[in-house]
């Protein structure tokens, strides 16, 4: 028994400092980096941190989430995309009903859709930046409609995408809050079956 309790304490121990090291190696990289990085980088990062403890949902950490109103259906909110994004400079580069599950209990998914938007000259902007901005291109809208009727709009945060490294270029910069803007006013006025 003693054994067992001593074995304990040294996994906790151990735990412990491995955290506190990554902790601190975390933390010094960022005090070490900050002079370097936009001026909103930090902020972001502690907003992501703070959500990935509150939900310990890294993904949920990374999204943005707009509830859709009741009584505006999925083909409504497809109306709705289709219509707004163009309003603001985007292209549908894409559109598909994943699936739809009619006997989906309360909280299981009973309806998902994604949508593919892209503003082509952000792209080209982006991609001339770094390559590795592909990732997050088309952006994406997310519809999940569960089996109790709630349904929700998803899209990325791109908060990070945009100040979580050095400064962009200003023209960039512009650009991209333009398309930030963009993928949260869609789907905000899209769960309002807005036009």
């Amino acid at each position: 028994m003693k054994k067992n309790i001593l074995t304990a304490l040294i996994a906790l121990s151990v735990a412990f400092f491995a955290t506190g090291c990554s902790t601190m190696h975390m933390g010094w990289t960022a005090v070490t980096s900050q002079h370097k990085l936009d001026d909103k980088a930090m902020d972001a990062y502690d907003d992501m941190f703070t959500k990935v403890a509150k939900y310990g949902d890294p993904a949920r950490a990374m999204m943005k989430e707009w509830k859709v109103e009741e009584g505006v259906s999925g083909d409504d909110v497809k109306e709705s995309i289709a219509a707004l994004t163009e309003e603001y400079n985007m292209r549908l580069t894409g559109y598909v009903k994943m699936y739809t599950k009619e006997d989906a209990k309360p909280n299981e998914v009973a309806e998902a859709r994604i949508w593919s938007l892209c503003n082509l000259t952000t792209a080209k902007i982006f991609l001339n930046y770094s390559r590795y901005y592909g990732g997050f291109m088309p952006c994406r809208i997310m519809y999940v409609r569960y089996g109790n009727g709630d349904a929700y709009l998803i899209s990325m945060d791109m908060t990070l995408a945009i100040h979580g490294g050095y400064p962009l270029p200003p023209k960039m910069l512009e650009a991209a809050l333009k398309v930030k803007d963009a993928m949260e006013g869609i789907p905000a006025r899209a769960a309002q079956g807005d036009f």
